[in-house]
């Protein structure tokens, strides 16, 4: 995992599009929602491997706002399947002090599995390992529409700044996005963290999400850790922090020079 120049030996915050299970389903002759569960059990993996590997922040995107358009049975087998991960996989995340959230809106998910979801939240709220958070019934658009709403209602006849954006986001705490993974073969990125991947490094696989394992996972990362990350400058840079201290230098000497 060593990089020469240290700026991305290991990403602090990863996410995933879990693609493909409906299709690694079919192309066996099964229903698209044997995909899916076969596909839970991945979950369970990536992010025991994203604990192993210290990663600061995991977020995963298990439903859209668009995904209301598939079938009745593959919608309710999801709901199903975020309740099963709540009950079977609660004391590993206590005992790791993993910190759990679910960032969407999950008015429509059944009470029980609301319950479960605020439940295990408050459990987790000031644990300091992995920060796991499952997308679900998120849109990257909405929830840009939904903080700047939030700020007009807060801030009348005021103009929004990137940072005060940030602040309105449904997880403001949640670090930008170091890495993106979308599995099953598909480029895009579907309205996922819109905002938050702005400067992310990209990697799209062939491999369906059922297939996916850390083993891939790993790999990814060390593969990726050898990109050179830039932030608008010419050479190496940290971060984009870094990147806007060194712009603010520079229109200041800018500015010094206009006053000649």
């Amino acid at each position: 995992m060593d990089n020469k120049n240290n700026y991305f030996a290991v990403p602090k915050h990863v996410a995933i599009i879990m693609d493909g299970n409906g299709r690694w389903a079919q192309s066996r002759a099964h229903e698209r929602v044997w995909g899916h569960v076969r596909g839970s059990a991945i979950v369970t993996e990536i992010v025991e491997e994203a604990s192993n590997l210290k990663l600061d922040s995991l977020t995963l995107y298990a439903f859209s706002t668009e995904n209301w358009s598939r079938p009745y049975l593959e919608v309710t087998t999801l709901f199903k399947l975020l309740k099963k991960f709540l009950n079977k996989e609660r004391n590993k995340i206590l005992s790791n002090q993993i910190r759990f959230r679910v960032m969407g809106d999950i008015s429509r998910l059944p009470s029980e599995t609301q319950k479960l979801i605020k439940d295990l939240e408050d459990s987790t709220r000031d644990f300091n390992g992995l920060k796991l958070t499952f997308a679900f019934n998120y849109g990257g658009r909405k929830e840009i529409i939904d903080a700047i709403n939030s700020f007009i209602v807060k801030n009348p006849n005021k103009l929004i700044t990137e940072d005060q954006l940030q602040k309105y986001l449904y997880q403001p705490e949640l670090k930008e996005i170091d890495l993106l993974i979308r599995t099953g073969g598909d480029q895009r990125v579907s309205n996922f963290l819109i905002w938050q991947i702005a400067y992310s490094e990209l990697y799209f696989t062939e491999t369906q999400w059922p297939d996916f394992g850390a083993n891939e996972f790993r790999k990814i990362i060390q593969y990726v850790s050898q990109r050179e990350r830039r932030f608008g400058t010419i050479g190496p840079c940290d971060g984009l922090l870094s990147s806007r201290e060194l712009a603010k230098k520079t229109k200041t000497d800018l500015s010094e020079l206009t006053k000649v």
